[in-house]
């Protein structure tokens, strides 16, 4: 087909001419999938073609550093975006250390011996 002959069609037949390539297209990719598929299982390698699942590692818990002194229920750890409280606070002058959650020592345990 020319691209002249593309460009003297209608807007109409050139939408219908594209959606008939979009099928057809999809068709034959579907079929060649299909037959990739196939000759993987043939060869027994079905498993390497799919990514394989790994567990996630294990993250420590994140214990909270900050709580909104209005609603103790409200906390947060540091990590990723301020929450909305937290920031409203800070544009009205407070620090960030006026929120930090006061911990208790931890006491280490002596050994026996």
């Amino acid at each position: 087909m020319e691209t002249d002959d593309l460009k003297s069609m209608s807007v109409e037949r050139l939408w219908s001419l594209h959606e008939q390539l979009v099928a057809e297209l999809e068709r034959k990719i579907a079929a060649e999938k299909a037959t990739l598929e196939q000759r993987l299982r043939a060869l027994g390698l079905e498993r390497i073609s799919r990514k394989p699942e790994r567990a996630r590692r294990p993250y420590p818990k994140v214990f909270p550093k900050y709580r909104n002194p209005k609603n103790a229920e409200e906390t947060w750890a540091g990590r990723g975006k301020q929450p909305r409280w937290l920031a409203a606070q800070l544009r009205s002058g407070k620090k960030l250390d006026d929120f930090l959650i006061q911990r208790k020592p931890v006491q280490k345990r002596r050994r026996a011996g």
